[in-house]
């Protein structure tokens, strides 16, 4: 049984904070003993599983912000994951025998030649392309929109990100990726990086989506339950151009608003991240004012829990209801609701997904946009073997697809259901990731002791940050 010390560095609310918080239990659920540690958790804003005592998370703070007037988002990440690596490698620290580190690298060489440590590195996908808003695989296409990305000084400013993103990265022992569509995306950016990721789908805690005898009695279940409805759910996006697909949602809601459909809008929301709001207000705006149709803001009723900005809700039993840092209990009743017909997802490129499969495993009709993970576990066949849909992100053509979900007959809703639950089980458990991580981890373990590069990598650290130092001074 191995020692694990999982590094994340905001364990909020989102995929890959789900994907961080499964793999752990599922190692747990193996034998092995697991530690997370990060440098942003609060207990009003996270997974249940982090604060009911599932899991041993070490909030470790650190003295530095997330930001200075919403810029150099990604100098204090990288500033505090080291602040963090160095509380796992002072004097006295627990010994661990393997790390597992998601989303930066930066601590990765660190750990391994100071800690003479392995470390299994998951990417969910290259930051240095999230920073730049959108997905290019062509070289030369990438090259041009560069360019094109601000002034001289915010691409002096990404260059050594993108740079120390690729060297850190270099240095794990085992790299994993949540796609074949990120493995491809991980291969064209990060060219000096010899070693294929192996794939490692994110997995789902299936029991988790069991519904229990008291669901019904929970009071933030009770909020939402509406008999005389029927639910389309769909995640609220914080990227704009997601909005497009939405115009198409919100048409077919309103051209059967008098069939008693109503759209489920949730997901995380967090006031600290300006695009969170930003993308609440337009939404709202786009629901009531563009397409006239009646609304209601649902939060979760603890009296700790995060509040939305002052927005006028319109009606008690509304056409679109936006659901905010839903709880557990609400995600389970709202997927496992007879009254649920269709779950929706717009988002194109996406890394993996891990929406549609939950919908999957719940027996919900997925639409979802052809590219990315979607089109790794939706199958989009003749009616014989299909799980789901997946379009282009065409407002007409999601409409005209949402038509066929609303207007399904009984006994295609139940193959499709059956179909979509023994493909999500079978490919997407938290048994089958578990039991994958594992190899990985026990494939670094056995590589043996890290030699120490101390010096190389100080200096290579020292100069890094001099850099920035000059950079930002300019």
């Amino acid at each position: 049984m191995l020692r694990i010390a999982f590094l994340h560095p905001d364990l909020g609310i989102g995929g890959a904070e789900r994907l961080v918080v499964d793999a752990a239990l599922g190692l747990q659920n193996l034998g092995h003993t697991v530690d997370i540690y990060t440098s942003h958790h609060d207990p009003n804003h996270c997974f249940e599983e982090t604060k009911d005592g599932s899991l041993n998370v070490h909030y470790i703070v650190p003295p530095f912000p997330r930001q200075i007037k919403d810029k150099f988002h990604i100098l204090f990440a990288h500033l505090r994951q080291l602040h963090l690596t160095n509380y796992l490698l002072r004097p006295g620290a627990p010994r661990y025998d393997v790390f597992f580190v998601d989303q930066l690298s930066t601590c990765v060489p660190f750990l391994r030649s100071i800690g003479h440590t392995r470390v299994v590195f998951y990417c969910h996908f290259p930051d240095k392309l999230l920073a730049s808003g959108e997905y290019i695989e062509d070289p030369t296409a990438r090259a041009q929109r560069n360019l094109q990305m601000g002034g001289i000084l915010k691409r002096l400013y990404r260059y050594p990100m993108d740079w120390l993103e690729e060297l850190t990265t270099r240095q794990s022992d085992v790299i994993l990726a949540n796609s074949n569509f990120t493995k491809r995306v991980f291969k064209a950016n990060f060219p000096s990086i010899e070693r294929v990721p192996k794939i490692v789908y994110p997995g789902i805690n299936i029991a988790a989506y069991h519904p229990t005898e008291d669901l019904p009695q929970d009071p933030d279940v009770a909020i939402i339950s509406s008999p005389s409805n029927a639910n389309i759910i769909e995640p609220i996006r914080e990227e704009k151009e997601c909005r497009a697909s939405y115009r198409g949602i919100c048409s077919v809601t309103q051209k059967d608003s008098g069939s008693n459909i109503r759209l489920v809008l949730g997901g995380g929301y967090d006031p600290r991240l300006e695009d969170n709001m930003l993308t609440l207000y337009s939404l709202v705006d786009l629901v009531s004012k563009t397409h006239s149709l009646t609304y209601h803001i649902v939060t979760p009723s603890s009296p700790k829990a995060v509040k939305i900005p002052p927005l006028n809700t319109t009606s008690e039993n509304p056409s679109v209801l936006f659901l905010l840092n839903f709880t557990t209990a609400q995600r389970t009743a709202l997927l496992t609701a007879s009254s649920t017909i269709g779950l929706l997802y717009t988002p194109a490129n996406e890394h993996f997904g891990i929406v549609p499969v939950e919908g999957m495993i719940c027996g919900v009709p997925v639409l979802a946009c052809d590219s990315g993970g979607p089109v790794e576990s939706i199958v989009d066949q003749p009616s014989d073997q299909r799980t789901g849909w997946l379009r282009p992100p065409n407002p007409d053509l999601w409409a005209e697809a949402l038509g066929e979900i609303v207007h399904l007959s009984d006994a295609e809703r139940l193959q499709i259901r059956a179909r979509a639950r023994e493909r999500a089980n079978g490919l997407f458990g938290m048994d089958a990731m578990a039991s994958r991580i594992e190899d990985a981890l026990n494939e670094a373990v056995a590589m043996g002791k890290v030699p120490s590069r101390f010096i190389f990598w100080t200096t290579v650290s020292l100069t890094f940050f001099i850099l920035l130092l000059a950079l930002w001074l300019i």
